[in-house]
């Protein structure tokens, strides 16, 4: 009698969708990533509705929960979270205590720039992950591991994100000799002038890219996902092409597809840290494609 595994039937979730899922390369046909993904998806659903039917633990108030808090996270960081308000408010208090304060000082760094952009990265943090890491805590109960953070069998599907990522690395190498795409990044103008500015440029860009993905595919996805099934990750990408406005046309497009790959791939695997490392190894070589085309590489470790 043969012990080898049989893939479930489409559409019916089992232990053995989760153990067969992504094994081979003709998983990552789409109708089995994306259809057959999605079946499964909206059965084990189906099945937390009825538990929770079951259970008697009443309405479902994590959807509300996450959408709400998650829309003003977005208006917060919109309004408040970008370089121009530091700028204002650096100046106003460099104005108001004089040419000596330590504002003006802080005015004249040669890191003055950096300094905008730990601003900017640090708003993301706060709004993209402390804030629903906070409301998973205290207002789910939820340990973070169930949103996104669980490490256990994610180096099983860590090909799939290295094709992934051999993909778009391809079509980074394309657009970098384009105008738009070199005079758009890195988006921290001295990133060249040493390997110190572009070492702590790159860890500020990472600490965002880590929060958006708990955002996106971590809270917003898991919250959202027993009452809409595979629907979440379909609402999800809305949002998420949406925070890409200004950024070059093809990579606002690209984040559709993007959205809807490492959103599944999310829900699949309980996991955002393969679309972390691949957003973060993206966003890397984009900035290094983008310095060869331009200023060059670094040739000091620190800004005389």
């Amino acid at each position: 009698m043969s012990t080898a595994k049989k893939r479930a039937p489409a559409g019916a979730a089992s232990p053995a969708d989760d153990d067969d899922f992504l094994t081979t390369l003709g998983d990552l046909w789409p109708r089995r990533f994306f259809l057959d993904s999605w079946r499964v998806l909206d059965t084990e659903a189906a099945r937390e509705r009825e538990a929770l039917a079951a259970s008697g633990a009443g309405h479902d108030w994590r959807p509300l929960v996450a959408l709400v808090v998650g829309a003003l996270c977005l208006t917060a960081m919109e309004y408040f979270g970008h370089r121009p308000t530091f700028h204002t408010i650096i100046d106003t208090f460099a104005k108001a205590n004089g040419e000596e304060s330590g504002w003006m000082a802080l005015r004249r760094s040669p890191f003055f720039e950096l300094y905008t952009y730990m601003y900017w990265s640090g708003w993301r943090v706060l709004g993209y992950f402390v804030i629903p890491a906070l409301v998973v805590k205290w207002g789910f109960r939820a340990p973070l591991r169930e949103y996104g953070l669980e490490t256990r069998g994610f180096s099983k599907h860590l090909w799939v994100y290295g094709v992934f990522y051999c993909i778009v690395l391809v079509g980074v190498v394309a657009v970098s000799f384009t105008r738009s795409f070199s005079t758009h990044y890195p988006f921290y103008d001295l990133a060249s002038r040493s390997w110190g500015d572009f070492l702590m440029w790159e860890v500020l860009y990472a600490a965002q890219f880590f929060s958006l993905e708990f955002f996106f595919r971590g809270f917003w996805l898991r919250a959202c996902k027993t009452q809409f099934g595979s629907g979440a990750v379909l609402a999800m990408i809305v949002p998420y092409c949406m925070i890409h406005y200004g950024k070059p046309l093809a990579e606002t497009l690209g984040a559709i597809f993007a959205g809807l790959a490492l959103g599944t791939l999310a829900l699949r695997t309980r996991s955002i840290w393969g679309g972390v490392i691949i957003h973060v190894g993206v966003a890397v070589s984009m900035d290094v494609a983008a310095l060869l085309q331009t200023t060059g590489l670094p040739r000091v470790f620190w800004p005389e």
